[in-house]
């Protein structure tokens, strides 16, 4: 089947000229499209270029500002107080044992202690020294047994030794003391703690008897006991006994540490990689025994995870933290958390440490904690403690932000020691005894520390550092200076205070009854420095000693407040302070130029209250509890 092909019809002129039009028509739109196709082309060719240049610098513009000032502060004039040593001619020939040979155990780098109390009776203020001796595998051929040392006062400061009179003429591994009358008969008695069994020594009218195991108190022959203090901590009238205690030690343990300071040379350990111990707490049960409650009173803190001790404990103070009338403790643990340990009615105790902001630093770190020491050194009702800590680690001043408000109610603390000017000027010692007192008797309580590091060649690694370091004291200048603690120059303190020595314990008397305080310093495989305050300020002061009738005769955990001259001073009575060592019991009050006592109330240890007026000045006082004939 073939297809037709027709033939294409012929256009007339309308029909042509129609077709043109239409051809223009097309070529306009499609030159048209062309054009703003190329339009939006370079627009969006300028977008993306503008979008991908580099910023452009902004424009300088210099600003004018003030350049800083100083705070004003007016210049205070330190007062011009100077310390003698008298250790030698006060008939002071004691000198500290360590034992150390060679191997460098932990225990030669941390004693001793001391203690001022009047053993005999007679009014003023004697002294006891602690030795450790030599380690019984390794003693010096034909060398005699180092003991305790015991001076009695004459009451003008000069010392006689009568250790073995007074039967403490024997040799342990000693660490530190406790002075207390546990059993109410007014006469003083000792406890001491040691590497190894701690010792119990009644005393009987002068003379010191060893009562240590009918008493219950001599703690595991493998402890190692630091700091101890009696207190009445259940308001019973019988004095208790805490007893800090440091590590779990041997020699073996030591020796395979195989601790050095430059890779090859033996050192020292630290403390970390040994294990903690537990604070042990003693109730006294009257007739000369003790109990040991320590794991139901509460005073055993275990680590949550491994139920192993933490604790590593050498220094405690105690005090009623919330006023409540049952007194608190707080202990200063090396290089762990410090604890408080809060009263429960006299029950048991609860650590609170954490809680309240005292067992760790600013920054929640662990310091290595030492000496401490609790007072309101601003004459108001807020409580500090200062603890000593390790080289490069300021001194730590807790101070309360509230006053206490009793029953279970505990104010928080916050370390202020670099706003109140002790940390900077502390940080580079390494600090052990510290405590509070009223050096130039203003009225304001000052600062003490006895510094010394551990290793004889710590110069050789840290030239900070050195093996013998300065004493510090730290005058209190109240909101009058630049800073409220001012560290005392060498010049103005005088050399006999500020020579450099291998510190450790420390406390404070009035050894030759002029009314300052008068310090003494321990030092480690060396003499102690027997230090008399020259002050000749002109400014009066007052001394109180307390008495009961009956049980807790010293009256431990009284307060007394001082109302003269427009301000409030408190003391409390309580011996335990600094590092391994106990300070008199006698209260010394600094009033300045103020001649005058308007009246002092005190709060004895049963509750009771007393208000004395028209005390004189400059005198020292004995005030014995009214009605008291139990």
């Amino acid at each position: 089947m073939s297809r037709e092909i027709l033939p294409k019809p012929a256009l007339n002129e309308e029909d042509e000229e129609l077709v043109a039009n239409d051809d223009r028509a097309i070529g306009n739109a499609l030159r048209m499209s062309l054009v703003a196709i190329l339009f939006l082309v370079a627009i969006v060719s300028g977008v993306i270029y503008v979008s991908n240049l580099p910023p452009k610098s902004p424009e300088i513009v210099e600003s004018k500002t003030n350049p800083a000032q100083k705070r004003a502060a007016p210049k205070v004039a330190l007062p011009e107080v100077k310390f003698a040593d008298i250790t030698e001619a006060a008939g002071i020939k004691f000198r500290h044992v360590t034992g150390a040979y060679g191997e460098k155990l932990l225990p030669e780098t941390m004693g001793s202690g001391a203690a001022f109390f009047d053993y005999d009776n007679d009014g003023d203020q004697d002294l006891l020294l602690i030795n450790s001796t030599y380690w019984p595998w390794k003693k010096p051929d034909e060398a005699a047994d180092p003991t305790p040392a015991l001076y009695q006062n004459d009451g003008k400061g000069n010392f006689t030794d009568v250790t073995e009179e007074a039967g403490l003429k024997f040799s342990l591994y000693g660490m530190g003391v406790a002075c207390g009358d546990y059993d109410n008969d007014g006469w003083i008695d000792l406890f001491l703690t040691a590497v190894g069994p701690s010792r119990l020594l009644r005393n009987v009218q002068g003379k010191f008897a060893d009562v240590t195991v009918a008493a219950g108190v001599a703690g595991s022959p493998d402890q190692w006991g630091s700091s101890a203090g009696f207190f009445d901590y259940n308001n019973d009238g019988l004095l208790d006994l805490f007893v800090c205690n440091y590590i779990q030690w041997s020699r073996a343990i030591d020796l395979s540490l195989g601790s050095t300071y430059d890779g090859k040379n033996r050192a020292y350990a630290p403390p970390t990689p040994f294990q903690g111990a537990f604070c042990s707490l003693f109730r006294n049960e009257g007739q000369g025994r003790f109990a040991d409650v320590s794991a139901d009173a509460g005073v055993q803190v275990r680590n949550r995870d491994t139920s192993v001790p933490v604790g590593k404990s050498l220094g405690v103070v105690f005090v009623d933290l919330n006023e409540d009338g049952f007194c608190d403790v707080v202990v200063a643990n090396d290089t762990v958390q410090n604890f408080v340990f809060q009263n429960l009615k006299g029950e048991k105790f609860q650590e609170c440490g954490s809680t309240v902001g005292v067992a760790f630093d600013p920054a929640g770190n662990a310091r290595g904690a030492m000496g401490i020491d609790v007072a309101r050194f601003r004459n108001n009702k807020l409580y500090g403690i200062v603890i000593g800590n390790f080289a490069n680690e300021p001194t730590s001043l807790y101070v309360a932000q509230d006053v206490g408000r009793g029953n279970d109610v505990f104010c928080l603390f916050t370390d202020e020691a670099v706003a109140t000017g002790l940390g900077p000027q502390s940080r580079l010692e390494l600090k052990f005894g510290v405590f509070f007192f009223d050096y130039d008797l203003d009225g304001r309580l000052d600062i003490c520390t006895a510094n010394g590091h551990l290793e004889k060649d710590i110069a050789t690694i840290q030239r900070s550092q050195q093996y013998e370091q300065p004493p510090q004291l730290f005058w209190n200048g109240g909101e009058k200076g630049e800073t409220e603690f001012v560290k005392v120059p060498a010049d103005v303190v005088g050399d006999g205070f500020s020579r450099r020595m291998v510190g450790r314990g420390s406390a404070y008397a009035d050894i030759d009854g002029d009314g300052d305080l008068d310090v003494l310093l321990t030092g480690s495989g060396g003499a102690p420095r027997l230090l008399r305050n020259d002050q000749q300020l002109g400014h009066h002061w007052l001394r109180l000693a307390l008495k009961t009738s009956g049980r807790n005769v010293y009256a431990y955990g009284a307060a007394v407040e001082l109302h003269a001259g427009g301000q409030v001073q408190e003391r409390f009575v309580q011996p335990t302070r600094g590092y391994m060592s106990q300070s008199e019991l006698v209260l010394t009050f600094g009033l300045g130029q103020t001649d005058k006592i308007d009246k002092v109330l005190i709060r004895w240890p049963d509750g009771s209250q007393q208000e004395i007026k028209e005390l004189a000045v400059d005198k020292q006082h004995t005030i014995k509890q009214p009605g008291d004939e139990t």
